[in-house]
């Protein structure tokens, strides 16, 4: 377990993505193991459609169980089946379901966040993107609560939509402005690598056309992951801080760019035999990193 100077090193919420065996409060004792200050969990199986309710009993328990840890930011990463954009009607009609179910658990837990993959279009990328759109409205008119939306941009594998600045946008422009404030951007370092953008080389460039694109008001947390592919490549394949494509380099400019302070950092980088070891070891890097080590 890191110490009280390492954790205070975080420039921000940082910490991982938590196992929840056992139940969902069974996350904060992980999270207090390796001194996380952030989290990430599945409030369900994520490659499985049954879904669950939250009720107040699990609510309260994961609750005071969070209390007892100092994360001080916490989000669920959604079902890896959803798909909003899909052309098939039963398909979408099930991701909207499902959809659905994850904003009631996020805010029955209280939590800051839910990150979601925008859709595969399969058909073509304009259907695709509107489908998206249409879906997100009716999970966020149906689904009031606390917890903010945040679209994930991805490698851009397939017909997999979300890769580019610019198609983020436009999704995000298709929302109304009454539940356009509900939603913002999560970025993994790792996907936008492989999407084309090259953190090496163009690390300041990256984040102007972010800011001209987006907007830094959008950007709700950071996936913190280098990089087994190479760039453009368009491959989701994590690696463990500093021993991948990406590199050492870009992460201490990230665990340094006072643009990125505060905004939520959260690690999905491989865990190994040894989960809270390697959280640890990672997280104990990263703030090291802030600290001009």
């Amino acid at each position: 377990m890191l110490d009280a100077g390492d954790a205070s090193q975080d420039r921000g919420p940082l910490g991982a993505h938590m196992s929840v065996a056992g139940g969902s409060w069974e996350a904060a004792p992980r999270a207090r193991e390796v001194s996380a200050t952030a989290m990430q969990i599945f409030t369900k199986q994520a490659n499985r459609w049954a879904e669950r309710e939250v009720d107040a009993v699990e609510a309260t328990r994961f609750r005071e169980a969070l209390s007892a840890t100092s994360v001080r930011w916490c989000c669920a990463h959604d079902s890896y089946l959803i798909n909003l954009a899909s052309p098939m009607p039963e398909l979408r009609e099930r991701s909207v379901l499902s959809f659905r179910a994850e904003l009631r658990r996020c805010h029955a837990l209280g939590l800051d966040a839910l990150v979601s993959h925008p859709g595969n279009f399969i058909d073509d990328r304009p259907s695709g993107i509107a489908r998206n759109a249409d879906g997100i409205i009716e999970a966020l008119e149906a689904e009031p609560g606390p917890t903010r939306l945040l679209m994930e941009l991805t490698a851009g594998q397939g017909t997999v939509l979300g890769s580019t600045f610019e198609e983020m946008a436009d999704l995000l422009s298709r929302i109304p402005s009454a539940l356009r404030g509900r939603m913002g951007v999560c970025l993994d370092t790792a996907h936008v690598w492989a999407a084309g953008y090259d953190l090496i080389n163009a690390y300041d460039d990256m984040w102007t056309r972010y800011a001209d694109t987006l907007g830094f008001a959008s950007l709700g947390c950071l996936h913190l992951n280098d990089s087994k592919a190479r760039l453009a490549s368009h491959l989701d394949r994590h690696d463990l801080i500093g021993e991948g494509s990406i590199g050492a380099d870009v992460f201490r400019r990230i665990m340094t760019d006072e643009r990125l302070t505060h905004v939520p950092k959260v690690l999905e980088t491989p865990k190994g035999d040894s989960p809270a070891e390697t959280d640890a070891r990672m997280l104990h890097r990263l703030r090291s990193y802030a600290a001009g080590l």
